[in-house]
């Protein structure tokens, strides 16, 4: 079902028009608009990043692991929903993934700025896209999964946008979850990318409990390099001059070794070992099939 925001009515419909109050969201070149581009203080992100993510995002080990990890989750997990909504999709790299592993499912996104749905729309022609504020989803019991990858850290009302969730969730659906995790990670990277926290595993499964989920599973992520990680993030902990896309430059030999060994830690992770650390977290978590 479609939520109006203006005055909270739901209802069926094809078109976005409100049977109660007449609000209708505007379209501007092609896209459904539910909220405008924040300002740069209140955003979580800068949008001048998007152009940059999408030039690293197809060939980086991390970005191509996550990605994996994803999809699996999705397939194992939920395996007979029909419908997809990522919030804070960025440039669509990750339903990109989706649609080729997953061709029939029915698939949306949704992000804050509208820079980068641009990218978003030229990878993913057909797919529902909508510019909106994740603490401000205007569906219903709509979609049979939901997912923020690497979202929540930069919402202050992280707790909002995890109700909004619950919400838009059909019951018997769930959600689908991935955070940097550990505090004592936090360095000039967090800094850079606009990060509000990174989540403890106590903390992440307190807000989508509260949020009304039952958890399915949680694991970290990123676990076998984290003896990297953290040697990188002591060296980079305050820098001024830090550079964010500097990270991402590394030698093909280097991508690929470490593609490797995210490939073996998935590998782990299906055959149901759950880490105890790592660089992030993963969370499967359903909502009840009874109503509520």
């Amino acid at each position: 079902m479609k939520r109006c925001l203006a005055c909270e009515y739901c209802f069926e419909s094809e078109e976005w028009d409100c049977p109660r109050c007449g609000n209708r969201p505007t379209l501007r070149v092609g896209l459904f608009r539910f909220a405008e581009d924040p300002p740069i203080a209140e955003g979580g992100f800068k949008r001048e990043y998007f152009a940059q993510l999408a030039t690293f995002e197809e060939g980086n080990f991390w970005f191509r692991g996550r990605n994996r990890l994803i999809q699996w989750a999705l397939g194992k997990y939920f395996r007979d929903a029909g419908s997809f909504f990522e919030v804070g999709c960025g440039t669509g790299f990750v339903l990109k993934g989706v649609r080729e592993t997953l061709p029939q499912m029915r698939l949306a996104g949704s992000e804050i700025f509208g820079d980068g749905l641009v990218f978003a729309r030229a990878r993913l022609p057909g797919v529902e896209l909508y510019q909106m504020d994740t603490r401000q989803i205007p569906f219903e019991r709509e979609f049979d999964v939901i997912g923020a990858f690497d979202v929540l850290e930069h919402v202050v009302e992280d707790d909002a946008a995890l109700r909004q969730m619950f919400t838009a969730t059909r019951p018997g659906g769930g959600i689908l979850v991935t955070v940097p995790q550990h505090r004592f990670l936090w360095s000039a990277i967090d800094e850079h990318s606009m990060h509000q926290r990174r989540y403890s595993r106590a903390e992440l499964r307190r807000k989508v409990k509260q949020a009304g989920f039952s958890i399915e599973r949680i694991t970290s992520f990123v676990s076998l390099l984290l003896p990297f990680m953290m040697c990188a993030r002591m060296k980079r902990h305050r820098s001024h001059d830090f550079q964010l896309w500097k990270e991402f430059e590394i030698s093909r030999p280097l991508n690929a070794l470490l593609g490797s060994i995210l490939t073996a830690e998935r590998a782990m992770i299906e055959r149901g070992v759950s880490f105890p650390a790592g660089g992030s977290l993963l969370l499967i978590a359903k909502r009840p099939a009874t109503a509520q």
